[in-house]
């Protein structure tokens, strides 16, 4: 079986690049949806899912950094929220 390189202008998009382009938008909509339910549990998920795609090299890079970025907004909008009610939890 022989290789050939791509032709010229084609960027060569295989499973592993898929791959991390949809964990990033998972990152994404994961750390949204976070903010508002399950913030302890989907806060890493999404930093998690982020990192790995940014690690696989996605084309995604923004939805992943943003994904990251909410990730850690969920986690930090948790403490403020305990800290100011004085629980382990919160609700709207």
């Amino acid at each position: 079986m022989r290789l050939t390189a791509p032709a010229a202008g084609r960027a060569v998009t295989g499973p592993r690049t898929r791959d991390a382009d949809g964990m990033a938008v998972a990152s994404f909509i994961l750390g949204l949806l976070g903010l508002l339910v399950l913030n302890l549990f989907l806060g890493p998920v999404a930093v998690a899912l982020a990192a790995a795609a940014l690690w696989r090299g996605t084309a995604r890079r923004g939805r992943a950094w943003l994904g990251m970025a909410l990730g850690v907004a969920d986690l930090v909008v948790l403490a403020a929220t305990m800290q100011l009610s004085d629980t382990v939890s919160w609700n709207l």
